[in-house]
C-alpha cells in the first residue's frame, strides 16, 4: 500500500498498473463524537465477544456496526464498506470516492480501495489481515445485515475461514448506553422539542405538510450545528402528516394542505452523528369532534400508563401485555398499529435496530440501567369511521437505578396540542 498525496499527476495509461489500495491521510483527524476512552470501551466489549467466540477478527459491514465502533457513517451508493477489528487494532475499509474523509472521521486506521478492479474491496480485507499476520480461521460477521451475495464474496475471499455471526451479541452490547451516549441522546430529545415548537408556531390552514416539515428541519439543524459544532450535518428529518396521511407511523410528507378540523401527526427526528431521537405528537387544527377527542384521550391514557411501567426490572413483553388490557377494555386492541416502544442509539429510518429491546409481546428482555427506550402507543381508525386517523404520542426515557427519566418535555394531549390558528 502507498501513501498518496496528489492523485492528479498520474501518467499511468494501463489500468492494470493503477493502485488497488491507498492510504489517504488527507488533512488531520477531526474531533469525534465521543472520547477515545469511549471508543476503547466499545472496542473492548467487541473484543470480549471475539474471545468468547474464538474469533481471529471481525468484519463489520452495517451502518450501525461501523458507526458504533469507529464513528464513521458511510454513504452506500452501491459500494461496500467495512470496519475490520482485530485483537490489537481496527481499520475502516472505504471507497476511493470518499478520499480522506473516512480517515478524518473515524477512530483508528483506514485503508482505501480503488475502482480499478471489481474485487478490490475483498482484496483490501485480505491485505488488512495479511499485514497483521492474521491467518483467519474464524471471522465474525453481521448476518442480520449481510446480503447473501456479499457473504459469499467474503467466504470466497477467506476460503479457509468459518464465518460466525456476531450481530446479536453486538446488538446486546449497544443496548446499554454509556454516560457519553446518554448525553448526546438528551441533547437530541431537547432539539426534537425545539423542532416541535417551531412547527406548532407555524401551523395554519392552507400550509402544506412538506412546508411544515421544512420549518422543523431547519430549526433542528441549526441547533444541532450550534450544539455539536464539529459534527457532520446530515439526516435530520420531519414527517408531518395530516388527515388520512396520519394512519401510518412512517408516512412521508405530501403536498396536502392543512384544513381546519384536521387531525395532525407531528414527528421530529433530529440526527446527531448517527444518533436518532424522536418527538411524536397527535395534534388538531381547530377543535376535534367528540369521537376524535375520546379516542385521543384513550391513547393518552395508555401513554401515561406506559410511562409508569418503564423502570429497571420490567420485562418488555409484560409492559405490552399490561397496555393491551387498556385498549381491550375500550374495544380498540385491533386498532393498535405497532409495538409500544423501542431502543434508541445508533439508529435511523435506513439503518440500525436493537430489535432485542422493543416493547412487544414476543420480547422478554429485562430493562436495565443505561437502556434508553421510547413509549409510543398508536391506534389507527379507518377513513370513513368516526374519529378517523392515527393517534400517537412518543416520549423517550432513560432507565436508571431507581426508575426512569423522561427526557421529552414537549406537552402532549388535548390540553397542549389543539391549535386554533
Amino acid at each position: 500500500m502507498s501513501t498518496t498525496t496528489n492523485a492528479g499527476t498520474s501518467t499511468i495509461s494501463d489500468v492494470s498498473e493503477l493502485e488497488r489500495l491507498k492510504v489517504l491521510h488527507n488533512g488531520t483527524k477531526e474531533p469525534l463524537t465521543f472520547s477515545d476512552a469511549e471508543f476503547e470501551r466499545r472496542l473492548a466489549g467487541l473484543r470480549r465477544i471475539m474471545a468468547e467466540k474464538d474469533l481471529d477478527a471481525v468484519i463489520l459491514n452495517s451502518y450501525q456496526g461501523i458507526k458504533y465502533y469507529s464513528d464513521f457513517l458511510f454513504t452506500y451508493f452501491g459500494r461496500s464498506y467495512a470496519l475490520v477489528v482485530t485483537p490489537d487494532d481496527q481499520v475502516t475499509v472505504t471507497a476511493n470516492i470518499d478520499a480522506g474523509m473516512p480517515w478524518r472521521r473515524s477512530y483508528g486506521e483506514n485503508v482505501v480501495y480503488t475502482d480499478w478492479r471489481r474485487d478490490n474491496f475483498q482484496f483490501a480485507l485480505q491485505e488488512v489481515l495479511r499485514t497483521r499476520g492474521i491467518s483467519a480461521r474464524r471471522l465474525g460477521v453481521e448476518d442480520d445485515t449481510l446480503p447473501v451475495l456479499h457473504r459469499q464474496r467474503l467466504q470466497d475471499a477467506f476460503a479457509d475461514a468459518e464465518l460466525v455471526d456476531i450481530s446479536q451479541a453486538a446488538m446486546r452490547q449497544r443496548m446499554i448506553k454509556s454516560a457519553e451516549e446518554i448525553e448526546v441522546i438528551k441533547h437530541g430529545a431537547r432539539i426534537g422539542d425545539l423542532g416541535g415548537e417551531a412547527i406548532k408556531a407555524a401551523l395554519r390552514e392552507g400550509i402544506s405538510e412538506y412546508e411544515v416539515a421544512l420549518i422543523g428541519v431547519e430549526a433542528m439543524t441549526h441547533e444541532i450545528a450550534r450544539t455539536f459544532p464539529d459534527s457532520e450535518i446530515r439526516d435530520t428529518w420531519v414527517w408531518f402528516q395530516s388527515g388520512i396521511n396520519t394512519d401510518g407511523a412512517h408516512n412521508w410528507n405530501t403536498t396536502r394542505k392543512l384544513q381546519r378540523g384536521d387531525i395532525l401527526s407531528l414527528n421530529c427526528f433530529p440526527m446527531t452523528s448517527g444518533y436518532y431521537t424522536a418527538l411524536e405528537r397527535t395534534m388538531f387544527l381547530g377543535q376535534p369532534d367528540p369521537k376524535s377527542l375520546e379516542l385521543w384521550k384513550i391513547n393518552v391514557e395508555v401513554h401515561e400508563a406506559g410511562l409508569e411501567l418503564i423502570k429497571p426490572g420490567a420485562v418488555c413483553k409484560d409492559i405490552a401485555a399490561e397496555l393491551n388490557k387498556i385498549y381491550t377494555g375500550y374495544g380498540l386492541l385491533p386498532n393498535r398499529t405497532f409495538g409500544y416502544g423501542h431502543s434508541f442509539g445508533v439508529l435511523s429510518h435506513y439503518y440500525g435496530r436493537e430489535a432485542g429491546l422493543e416493547l412487544r409481546e414476543d420480547i422478554d428482555t429485562v430493562l436495565e440501567p443505561g437502556m434508553v427506550v421510547s413509549m409510543e402507543p398508536m391506534i389507527t381508525v379507518a377513513d370513513g369511521e368516526p374519529g378517523a386517523g392515527g393517534y400517537r404520542e412518543h416520549d423517550i426515557l432513560v432507565v436508571g437505578e431507581d426508575g426512569a427519566e423522561n427526557i421529552t418535555k414537549f406537552g402532549y394531549g388535548p390540553d397542549h396540542n389543539i391549535v386554533d390558528a
